[in-house]
């Protein structure tokens, strides 16, 4: 980006990129799109296009016939950098109702889409107030008393018990707090759906830099399934973007779990088919899951 890009104000250059974005995954744009998404005048969408010409020369022209602009053969992004998770993400959010496709907002800049559908999850009930208390917990440094129903056989009935919340962690399905637990004496993850009620308690307990599973992060190196075929095992590592045939993952040593059932990678010695776990761990640093999963 040169000199003049680089100095444009911050409003200005959102409204470059949104330009860019239409232009390379919709095909077109014109000042309407422009106006609607940020409430801008018809002079203030004109000047911005211009603009947007001045500085990318190339990228677009325009069909008077339809009256808007197009991506042109030598199209090249300058104020965008292509997401295809980014695309995607949007996408999801329309499909599942969390935003609007007839609404202008931040939250998608789609317009023009294939016709998609997604899988609804089954997500996990949330009380926003009992959230809001986790948050003010954690900023004040309190402790709270949760009547949590754990899954474990150990304890069927649900527990009044003091935790010490400080951070929020997600296996991708399901939220979960993690707290140092005041019955147990050490750090666990509560799922916020278990907590069926709550009440304040105090000063916080335990110190969360003493909280090793959280704090320490492991390497885990994943690798096709030795099982497949050769061709098989070539697309699985292109599919995860491996290098070499390996895919080095970093994460925390409290997530680990959760990383290795959402890949099946905990039962691949007892799947029959090896398509149904078409990664493996090559090599990993040594991992202890919770003697007490109180998160299940």
């Amino acid at each position: 980006m040169d000199q003049r890009a680089s100095e444009l104000r911050w409003g200005v250059e959102r409204r470059l990129e949104f330009i860019e974005f239409r232009l390379y995954w919709e095909g077109g744009i014109n000042r309407i799109d422009i106006m609607e998404q940020f409430g801008v005048s018809v002079p203030q969408a004109s000047k911005d296009l211009s603009l947007y010409q001045e500085l990318a020369p190339r990228n677009m022209e325009y069909d008077k016939s339809e009256k808007r602009y197009f991506a042109s053969a030598h199209f090249a992004p300058r104020f965008l950098k292509p997401n295809p998770y980014q695309y995607f993400s949007q996408l999801q959010a329309v499909a599942t109702h969390a935003v609007s496709p007839d609404d202008s907002s931040e939250d998608t800049w789609l317009s023009k889409t294939p016709e998609f559908d997604s899988l609804q999850l089954l997500h996990r009930r949330v009380d926003p107030d009992f959230l809001r208390a986790l948050l003010v917990a954690i900023r004040n440094n309190r402790a709270l008393e949760i009547l949590y129903q754990s899954m474990n056989p150990n304890r069927p009935e649900p527990v009044w018990r003091g935790v010490s919340p400080y951070a929020f962690g997600s296996d991708g399905l399901r939220w979960h707090v993690r707290a140092y637990c005041h019955i147990d004496s050490t750090f666990k993850d509560f799922l916020l759906s278990r907590c069926l009620k709550y009440r304040p308690a105090g000063r916080a307990l335990g110190n969360p830099s003493d909280d090793e599973g959280w704090n320490e992060f492991v390497d885990i190196e994943l690798k096709p399934n030795p099982m497949l075929s050769p061709s098989q095992q070539l697309v699985i590592s292109h599919d995860y973007g491996m290098e070499k045939g390996k895919l080095t993952i970093s994460l925390r040593k409290s997530l680990f779990f959760y990383f290795e059932r959402q890949l099946r990678l905990d039962v691949v010695e007892a799947l029959d088919k090896p398509q149904e776990a078409p990664v493996v761990i090559a090599r990993q640093a040594t991992v202890v899951s919770p003697d007490d999963p109180t998160w299940l």
